[in-house]
Order: structure tokens, then C-alpha cells, then sequence
């Protein structure tokens, strides 16, 4: 999948209970959806499609069907739901160590097209993200977008730490970890592009009906939980 490090997915797992289920008891009659076009370098660019609710976001390639990320925003949890190998792996918040010490990252804003402002967030001189933020344009979104970042925190920092030092890179830290939700603080993203290349384009934002049967993990999956 796109949406997670594929890295993550490689250390040792430990086995949960039963199979996590969406309870939508009382569900919205709306959810947002996103729709953005993301690019990683080198590749062709592919559809990312984001749902939200109020309990709820989902993270997917558009179809019904396919794997797909989704967060529980009450019980806190991140689970990756993996169709073909039939597993579902749920992440949970862990614990950050201090930030280190001379850590500045610099965020700079500016006025852009109307609604919307331009960012830049830095890190010793060096720009980890940029882009066009909306403000105004479906904020719950952003929050959710800004929740799985803060969940995701601690295991992108394990993922760091384990890392070759020639790969341990600050604005990793400050794109996944330290700084995950500055820019998301800001507002929806419209556009963003990565120290790394990788960028991200919003296509529409619309309501639509409320389909519960998204926010699930399918019966007959296989839960583990990944180390924190």
C-alpha cells in the first residue's frame, strides 16, 4: 500500500483477539470525501481516496474493494487492512522520547490565491514540506488527516531510529514525528510536496451519503497488532 510505510510492516508481530469491527450505532447521514491525485518519484501517479466521519477516516485507492487504512478516531487505533493476505494490523499510539535538543523547525505562511495560504516547514535550513493550505474547506478533515499523523508518531520514529545513519534524515522527523500535524493545522491541503519528491494534488471535496459498511474491517480477517 501507498499510505503506510512499507517498513513497518517488516518487524516481529504478536497476536491480538478477535477481529476490530466499526460500530456506527449512530452513524452520520454524510461523510466527506476526498479525492487527491498523489505522486512518488520516479512512478506514475496514482488516486487516493479519503472518507471521514465523525468516528471514522478511510484511506483507499477509490475502490470498494481494495486495502485500504482505516482510523478509529474514538478508540484511537490505526488498523491497515490488507485483503489478499487476509490481515488486518492495528497500530496504537506509543510514547515519543524528548525532542532533541537545538530542534527549531520553522514554519512560514503567506497569503495565496483567496482562502487559502501558502506554507513552507524547515528544518535546519533544509524545507521538508510546501504547499496550499485551506482554512475553511472541510476542517474535521484535516483534523482526522492530523489524528493518524499523531497516532503513526511513535512507530515512524522507531522506524527512524532503526534506520542506517545515512538514512536517518531531520525532515523525516519533522514530517512524521516532531512536526506531524503543523501544517495540517493550518487547514486542508490543496497541494503539498515532500523534501523527498513525493506530492500530493486535491482533486474534489464533496458530502455524500453515508456508506457504513467502509468503516469495518472485513469478517474473517486475521488481527495483529504492530510494536509501537
Amino acid at each position: 500500500m501507498k499510505w503506510l510505510l512499507l517498513c513497518l510492516f517488516g518487524t516481529g508481530l504478536s497476536a491480538m483477539g478477535a477481529a476490530h469491527a466499526a460500530d456506527m450505532s449512530a452513524p452520520r447521514q454524510t461523510m466527506i470525501a476526498l479525492h487527491y491525485v498523489d505522486q512518488d518519484p520516479g512512478d506514475p501517479p496514482y488516486p487516493t481516496r479519503i472518507l471521514v466521519t465523525r468516528d471514522f477516516m478511510r484511506m483507499d485507492s477509490g475502490e470498494d474493494d481494495d486495502d485500504f487504512v482505516l482510523l478509529d478516531r474514538r478508540q484511537r487505533l490505526v488498523i491497515n487492512v490488507m485483503r489478499e493476505s487476509r490481515l488486518a494490523m492495528v497500530f496504537t499510539p506509543g510514547t515519543l522520547p524528548p525532542k532533541p535538543v537545538g530542534w527549531r523547525p520553522r514554519l512560514d505562511t503567506r497569503k495565496a490565491a483567496r482562502g487559502t495560504r501558502r506554507f513552507s516547514l524547515a528544518v535546519k535550513g533544509a524545507v521538508c514540506s510546501e504547499g496550499v493550505a485551506a482554512p475553511r474547506a472541510a476542517p474535521d478533515a484535516a483534523r482526522a488527516m492530523a489524528e493518524l499523523k499523531s497516532i503513526l508518531a511513535a512507530t515512524q520514529y522507531r522506524v527512524w531510529k532503526d534506520s542506517p545513519p545515512e538514512m536517518q534524515r531531520d525532515c523525516d522527523l519533522a514530517n512524521q514525528v516532531w512536526e506531524s500535524g503543523a501544517t495540517l493545522a493550518l487547514g486542508l491541503p490543496l497541494e503539498e510536496r515532500e523534501f523527498t519528491g513525493r506530492t500530493r494534488q486535491l482533486e474534489s471535496e464533496t458530502q455524500q451519503p453515508l456508506r457504513p459498511e467502509l468503516f469495518g474491517v472485513p469478517d474473517g480477517m486475521t488481527t495483529i497488532n504492530a510494536p509501537s
